[in-house]
């Protein structure tokens, strides 16, 4: 079958699942594949699990592997896109220094690239998504963790190895609880889902009168952001009153992020952006009584438009050259 438009293979590498799909220059998917990442089996099974989810991608779009310009692997974590290495990730236990470009360019045959999930989020949200046609953007994912791309004159930011864009750990309270990272007083560690469940939880512990655990029936270990979001949403003031204290935590953060670079766009998504006005409306005000007036009057912040395919979209952008500097004047062959 022929096809008129630069075709990619774009990958999204996570803890629990690998997404797979075939991906034209325009940023439509013509085809997906989901599958669990195995990730406890380490790197040699889930090597296995995306090879096969890839063939089974290209196969789903009904063309050859021939017809496969390149392959882009977004997956979270530490990796360096000039070299290929995966170096360590967060979701993916038993995993260091690993050559992963290298080894799916030999089981595939392909030109692979790699790169930073939240990395490859934002250049899928500014080619195709919510950031088309701005030219300076910060993209934030709120969810379990907290990630970030950044856009710099219609280029991703990549920094000088590969690592920009940490945004969920900046340190916003060096009093703060521990981050997973092993910081403390992490912006993720005050802002994103984990940390709302974490403190919710606290609350209860401590005696406080609320049905965030009525919503989590009755097991404190199921209370996660959308049972306090639930418990809020029925009146609960101590649901209100977490959200509220997160909200304050995502505010100084975004204030940080204008204040350093002054973006036209902060594009906002993930799984904790879901709670909508009762987080964001608030945040966005913190935000403006802290950062400079005039960076903050230049941004518009807006909600993400791909949702859980910007990851797929934005390797392939990725693998394609999409204003990317991990790829302009590194490595093409």
């Amino acid at each position: 079958m022929s096809h008129p438009e630069r075709l990619a293979l774009g990958v999204d590498l996570g803890g629990s699942k690998v997404l797979a799909g075939v991906v034209d220059s325009r940023g439509k998917m013509l085809s997906r594949d989901y599958s669990a990442t195995l990730a406890h089996h380490g790197p040699a099974a889930v090597v296995r699990v995306l090879t096969e989810a890839m063939r089974r991608a290209i196969a789903g779009a009904s063309i050859e592997i021939s017809q496969i310009e390149a392959i882009g692997i977004a997956a979270a974590g530490i990796s360096d896109p000039r070299t290929g290495i995966l170096h360590s990730s967060p979701h993916l236990p038993k995993w260091k220094d690993v050559p992963l470009r290298d080894i799916i360019e030999r089981e595939l045959g392909v030109r692979t690239v790699l790169g930073n999930d939240a990395n490859a989020a934002a250049l899928g949200e500014f080619c195709f998504g919510a950031g088309r046609g701005a030219r300076n953007l910060i993209f934030i994912t709120l969810s379990t963790g907290i990630g970030g791309g950044i856009i710099i004159d219609g280029k991703l930011y990549a920094g000088a190895s590969g690592a920009a864009g940490e945004v969920g750990h900046m340190t916003i309270d060096v009093n703060g609880p521990r981050c997973e990272c092993g910081n403390t007083g992490c912006w993720e560690a005050l802002a994103s889902g984990t940390a709302l469940a974490r403190e919710a939880r606290k609350s209860i512990r401590e005696g406080a009168t609320t049905a965030i655990l009525e919503q989590a029936g009755g097991d404190i270990e199921q209370v996660t952001a959308q049972t306090v979001h639930a418990a809020a949403l029925a009146g609960d003031a101590v649901a209100r009153e977490l959200i509220g204290r997160t909200a304050y935590y995502a505010g100084v953060g975004f204030a940080n992020l204008i204040n350093l670079f002054n973006p036209e766009l902060v594009i906002v998504g993930g799984g904790l952006s879901n709670l909508g006005d009762m987080l964001l409306v608030p945040a966005i005000k913190v935000a403006g009584e802290r950062a400079f007036q005039a960076a903050f009057k230049a941004a518009r912040f807006v909600p993400a438009q791909l949702g859980d395919t910007s990851g797929v979209v934005g390797a392939a952008a990725l693998a394609l050259g999409g204003g990317s500097s991990p790829l302009e004047g590194g490595r093409t062959g």
